[in-house]
């Protein structure tokens, strides 16, 4: 079960804040949307998404060979409203991320989800 200490040491970091937002707000993401969004390098954000998914507030699933990361629907109902009341009061701290990602060229396809 996680933790309030162990939530907040996982958001503690810019980056994993940011990718787990927006992760939230656009229900999954891979690494290559989350370079772009984030303009950072690939190892780092990989390196991030294993610490979130370590601490159990991601999943991730492969696709082709893309690897696609979304929240944990197991995650406590205090932390999805953590991440809402965040992201709905702080739309301004994502907006240049989202509009890179909006933005970005050969963003990969999503096959139909069967569940």
């Amino acid at each position: 079960m996680l933790t309030p200490h162990e939530a907040f040491k996982c958001l503690a970091d810019e980056t994993r804040a940011r990718a787990t937002l927006l992760i939230a707000e656009h229900a999954e993401l891979c690494v290559c949307e989350l370079m772009c969004a984030l303009q950072d390098n690939q190892s780092k954000i990989s390196r991030h998404l294993a610490q979130l998914r370590a601490a159990g507030l991601l999943l991730d699933r492969r696709q082709g060979q893309w690897v696609y990361y979304r929240l944990n629907p197991e995650l406590p109902v205090w932390f999805n409203d953590v991440l809402r009341i965040t992201s709905e009061g702080n739309a301004a701290w994502l907006s240049d991320s989202n509009a890179r990602l909006s933005q970005m060229d050969g963003r990969p396809q999503r096959a139909s989800r069967c569940c």
